[in-house]
């Protein structure tokens, strides 16, 4: 299984970005797609999670800026990025926890995005 992240770039402070992330390979089905970030010197952290059903979950410091969706016929995950801070700079890593066999749950994580919020 693989999962291959795209997007990330250099964007002004209060622009917009947008990360895609295709997962492929044998599985089942996805049940939860995700981004997360991390920092050089910090724990990677959530920033976002999206279930299979449509249930969302947003980091507090995102809320009302980003925009997490998926496409199940694509096994794409998306994370709309708007009014981006230079404190959103980090690199992103997409996650998908995926039913690889029955009742066989197995995570995986993307190569990470790099995002960097600067004027």
């Amino acid at each position: 299984v693989l999962l291959q992240a795209s997007g990330g770039g250099l964007v002004q402070p209060g622009g917009s970005l947008r990360l895609s992330c295709v997962v492929s390979g044998s599985i089942l089905s996805i049940a939860v797609m995700g981004w997360y970030r991390q920092v050089p010197g910090k724990q990677r952290e959530l920033v976002a999670t999206v279930a299979s059903g449509g249930n969302t979950n947003y980091a507090d410091s995102v809320k009302g800026r980003f925009t997490i969706s998926r496409d199940n016929a694509k096994n794409t995950v998306y994370l709309q990025m708007n009014s981006l801070e230079p404190e959103d700079t980090a690199v992103y890593y997409c996650n998908a926890r995926v039913l690889a066999s029955v009742s066989d749950y197995r995570t995986y994580w993307g190569q990470g995005t790099l995002v960097t919020v600067s004027s």
